[in-house]
């Protein structure tokens, strides 16, 4: 590639948190730029004022820096440069290119429920298209109505737009913000923005932008628009159904390695079909025009495939969080890892290291055994099975409930030995 590459992610802080289709993008995007070797940014989307949500820009920041999508630039914050969007915007008025609307809020409402009761497409009218008001309410692009856009997409080849289809789509808003269309242009450009890689759901906005950059003599970027996560039965991944902000996922005791190794196979597949990969494996074969179109399904179960594959293989240094003891939580954490999917299996499987569970009654002979032989594995369980004889597994299991509280969990006898026969002896009532 000739001109340095420079990919970005725009997340507007109007949500909870980061939600996991930014993550997936934001992943691609930091992904194609180191492969090229690159640029990432951030830049916050703050312009909807009345949408805004207190601490959602902070929440957003703190998820990418817990993934490791780590950025080179920003986060840069458009609502700090109204005055660049505004004096582009007026350029453009001046050049023929957009004008003055007048039109009010309650005009444009009553116009939009005549082309409902009459079933045509909501667009605007048209009013003050050739009226050239040097001053209104709004500022609006006008589109050239005889002629085609066409862009090209890195994943999906040609795309062209009948221009009479397109929307003489307002700008620039009557408090001096700038919409999302010519925001997103100018900082794209200002910012030496390569490529601009985004969801499908902006397919539909990309020849506005096209017509933008022509409009302001501007050299145009690549295009790429990945498919959106979909839930397992096709639908559009919302909260309703499936957890959405990253946060959700760090909460249940997902780790960022594996979330960011399954949302790289959401619609990109590791060559010879590896599951489990890291980010900088994935740098050294990533391909974007080997990206499918088709919608990826976000499968929460398979999800925790993934993580408990990322747990087996991990330290527990790597999630230590200080809620027990950390010299008891290392010797424990090999017995138990294996069996987890989720970090907070932890307590259910080893809760019963750090709490005594109810008193149990049990065989005094396996009481007496304990009580006298080494502690040990092997000499733990030669004593049981020379009183339980043919019951060895009904002791095996009575012993468990007893110092456990379950029937299930780690391996008994090298949890006993991390017990110690003091702490075991006490929860068997001697």
């Amino acid at each position: 590639m000739n001109t340095p590459v420079r990919t970005r992610i725009a997340p507007s802080p109007t949500g909870q948190d980061l939600h996991i289709g930014n993550a997936y993008t934001a992943l691609i995007n930091y992904v194609f730029a180191k492969k090229h070797g690159g640029q990432f940014i951030i830049r916050i989307e703050d312009t909807d004022q009345k949408r805004l949500v207190e601490g959602s820009e902070e929440r957003i920041l703190a998820s990418l820096v817990w993934l490791g999508i780590t950025h080179d630039e920003g986060p840069f914050r458009q609502s700090e440069h109204l005055d660049v969007y505004q004096k582009y915007a007026k350029g453009l008025v001046e050049k023929g290119h957009a004008y003055w609307c007048a039109c009010t809020p309650e005009r444009l409402d009553q116009m939009r429920k005549k082309q409902e009761e009459s079933h045509q497409p909501p667009m605007y009218d048209e009013r003050c298209r050739e009226l050239n008001l040097t001053k209104g309410l709004t500022i609006r692009l006008k589109v050239p109505r005889e002629e085609t856009t066409v862009f090209h997409d890195l994943i999906r080849g040609d795309i062209s737009f009948e221009n009479k289809l397109i929307d003489d789509q307002v700008i620039l808003k009557s408090d001096g913000f700038p919409t999302y269309h010519l925001g997103v242009v100018v900082d794209d450009h200002l910012m030496n923005i390569s490529h601009i890689i985004r969801g499908e759901e902006w397919i539909s906005s990309t020849p506005k932008h096209v017509l933008l950059y022509q409009f302001f003599g501007w050299e145009m970027p690549e295009f790429a628009h990945v498919s959106v996560l979909r839930n397992p039965d096709r639908s559009k991944l919302s909260k309703r159904k499936n957890p959405v902000w990253v946060s959700d996922y760090k909460a249940k005791g997902f780790v960022p390695d594996a979330i960011k190794n399954y949302l790289a196979t959401m619609a990109w597949s590791f060559p010879g079909g590896k599951d489990i990969f890291s980010v900088d494996e994935m740098i050294k074969e990533f391909n974007i025009e080997d990206i499918q179109t088709t919608a990826p399904i976000f499968d929460v179960e398979k999800l925790k495939w993934v993580n408990a594959k990322y747990l087996k293989e991990s330290d527990i240094n790597e999630f230590y969080d200080n809620k027990y003891p950390e010299d008891k939580v290392k010797v424990i954490w090999p017995l138990v890892k294996d069996r987890m999917k989720v970090l907070p299996e932890f307590e259910s499987l080893a809760g019963f290291f750090f709490a005594r569970p109810e008193k149990k009654e049990i065989n005094p002979k396996i009481v007496e055994v304990l009580t006298n032989c080494d502690w040990n594995h092997d000499a733990m369980e030669k004593a049981i099975r020379g009183v339980a004889g043919e019951k060895a597994r009904d002791a095996f299991m009575e012993l468990r409930v007893a110092v456990t509280g379950g029937s299930v969990g780690p391996p008994l006898l090298e949890s006993l030995e991390i017990l110690g026969k003091d702490e075991t002896l006490i929860r068997l009532g001697k």
